[in-house]
């Protein structure tokens, strides 16, 4: 196959550029190691070296919960565990308020009994508005607790944190290193790192559409890899060029310009099938495909966390609420695995979802709606449309949308400083069939395990 290569990534596609000179397994292992030993002593003494965080309880009490709703802040990073069988959702530079529903719900819809929750502080400050979200998902526990130290913590136990069985969720690359140097004492989901983009594009495809893609993943952090694989040298030297301008005037342009600057790749082929043989090659956790005939993925790859066909989707809507889970394989593992869902949480689902990820149904995603931009915003970082119907045909988007009306009304007015509301604003007020990984269960099973349920509308 002949590939050209019009930018080329300086720390390869999928290496993180900030980890040339750091031995990330070295000190993970000495982290765990130390808590292991150490206990609640040893966390206390990570959370404040990384975090500066020491409250008198990590644990969050009720009173305090209800007070940091209270405060309607719109601060807050996402990070969450759940019960017996947890979760971790990355803390980042933004609140990611999806995490705390794409992984609490699914949790509750698997039938775990008692979701426990850890979120890093947000600048030596409860995150209110990551704790507001988790609270409507119906979490049992929250602790204000990050990094290598929270996972190392819910892994190994100590005298304040109870041990669990499982482990589920995106992290940095050393959340994602301490999942992987503890499966097997713990059970988790997948690898699931810094968050990647692949797009693929034809002659057909907007190139200013291609850059704001592309910057709307690699603003997430520094070692988010983008990349484009283009059939059309124009199209390819064009978003190059968008991608410059844009990081000129964008808020996160100090984070963006370090992941595309290092990371970001766009790769000229020869033909559309040599176009999806290299993306397979990648195993994107993200994959978008900008061509005339967007369909055609879906028979010729195979390997991607998730696809999301056409012009007028966009993985800013995935990670939000259009029905994909935004906990997806990176670093090549789609190969191998799916994302997140609740088969994943369940000993007899594991056939399922490689079912689900390989082959896969289409559902209809509707109006994204006025209230789209705003939680999308409230983070700083993502847009959402809607949630998607499950396969019961039970409009689950109903759970989704009463929690968000709780949310906003808890954290106050979102910001925008960012690419999504561009992204979205670019494709109008619906979204093209996408593949999805959707969760079963009837509105019945989510009345009868999502805490008050009946206050969502969904009771039989």
């Amino acid at each position: 196959m002949a590939r050209t290569y019009l930018k080329k990534a300086t720390a390869g596609p999928t290496i993180p550029a900030n980890q040339s000179s750091v031995d990330v397994p070295r000190i993970v292992k000495g982290v765990i190691d130390t808590i292991r030993r150490g206990g609640d002593a040893a966390v206390r003494q990570y959370s404040e070296k990384f975090d500066n965080w020491s409250p008198e309880s990590f644990k969050l009490s009720k009173a305090e919960i209800e007070h940091a709703i209270s405060l309607k802040s719109r601060r807050g990073l996402s990070k969450t565990s759940k019960m017996s069988r947890p979760t971790y959702i990355p803390g980042g530079r933004y609140p990611l308020l999806a995490s705390a529903h794409m992984t609490i719900l699914t949790a509750k819809i698997a039938g775990v009994k008692t979701a426990v929750a850890c979120t890093p502080p947000d600048r030596g400050n409860i995150p209110y508005a990551t704790v507001a979200a988790m609270h409507f998902a119906g979490v049992d526990e929250i602790f204000i607790l990050g990094g290598i130290q929270a996972i190392a913590a819910m892994a190994v136990g100590t005298e304040t944190v109870p041990k669990v069985n499982f482990i589920a969720g995106p992290g940095n690359a050393f959340v994602a290193e301490a999942k992987r140097q503890l499966y097997g004492e713990i059970g988790i989901d997948l690898f699931a790192g810094p968050t990647e983009i692949l797009i693929v594009a034809d002659e057909t495809a907007d190139p200013f559409m291609v850059a704001t893609d592309l910057l709307s993943q690699a603003e997430h952090g520094p070692d988010s890899p983008a990349v484009l694989i283009t059939t059309s040298e124009e199209v390819g030297r064009k978003t190059i060029d968008y991608c410059g301008k844009l990081l000129e005037g964008l808020v996160t342009a100090p984070i963006a310009s370090v992941s595309w600057g290092n990371l970001g790749e766009v790769v000229l082929v020869d033909s559309l099938d040599e176009s999806y043989q290299v993306a397979d090659e990648y195993a994107s956790e993200h994959v978008q495909i900008l061509t005339a005939q967007p369909r055609e993925a879906l028979e010729k790859m195979n390997n991607y966390g998730a696809l999301f066909l056409g012009p007028m989707t966009c993985v800013s809507y995935g990670d939000k609420c259009i029905g994909t889970n935004h906990v997806l394989p990176t670093r090549g593992a789609s190969k191998y695995t799916g994302g997140l869902w609740v088969g994943v949480l369940t000993h007899d689902g594991v056939v399922l979802a490689r079912q689900f990820h390989k082959d896969g149904f289409q559902i209809p995603a509707s109006s994204l709606g006025d209230d789209a931009p705003d939680y999308g915003a409230t983070g700083g970082i993502d847009l959402l449309s809607r949630w998607a119907l499950n396969q019961q045909g039970r409009d689950l988007s109903r759970i989704l949308w009463a929690m968000i009306d709780d949310v906003q009304t808890a954290i106050g007015e979102p910001c925008f400083s960012n690419m999504e509301p561009m992204a979205q604003k670019q494709r109008g007020e619906n979204s093209l069939p996408l593949r999805m990984h959707v969760f079963p269960a009837t509105g019945a099973q989510a009345a009868a395990r999502i805490p008050n349920i009946k206050k969502y509308g969904l009771e039989e």
